[in-house]
């Protein structure tokens, strides 16, 4: 019946936690007092992203179908769009790392929820996958534009540029 969502959203909470884990060893490497914060900002926005999922797993498993679908249409929090400071020259290649892996897991999580949406009979879940997809989105965008950044800064600092 609704086997498949169910494997879905485990599958989804593990992805959170692996992003939550990612983002706070980066934390940790981090010299400034800023570039920790920020990557503990990513770290917590991974955490929210599995309270959600959990709280929803639980809603559903073992209901009957109407409940289910009603399940789904709680209210999905919304992503956290940060404000980045400007990174010490000796983190750039941390924060370059960081940010492009980020942006791997982004587009492996949108696939993920594309494909689950492909897949799934019911219309609340896909409306639901269709959120999910929109708050990786975000994150794809912010970490992309991050990325930009810093990789110009790099190239400045191996002196790349003009090039």
């Amino acid at each position: 019946m609704y086997k498949e969502e169910l494997e879905v959203i485990k599958q989804a909470i593990l992805n959170e936690v692996e992003g939550y884990e990612f983002y706070k060893l980066a934390s940790e490497k981090a010299v400034s007092g800023g570039s920790k914060d920020a990557f503990l900002e990513l770290a917590n926005e991974e955490l929210k992203h599995v309270e959600y999922l959990k709280e929803l797993f639980d809603k559903i498993k073992g209901n009957p179908t109407e409940d289910f679908e009603l399940a789904f249409n709680t209210e999905l929090p919304s992503p956290g769009i940060y404000k980045w400071e400007k990174m010490d020259v000796d983190m750039l290649a941390l924060a370059m790392s960081v940010f492009g892996i980020g942006m791997q897991m982004e587009k492996d999580s949108i696939e993920f929820y594309k494909k689950a949406k492909e897949n799934t009979k019911f219309e609340a879940a896909a409306k639901l996958y269709d959120t999910l997809i929109k708050w990786e989105f975000v994150h794809l965008n912010q970490f992309t534009e991050q990325y930009e950044m810093y990789r110009k800064d790099w190239w400045n600092e191996q002196n790349f540029a003009p090039y």
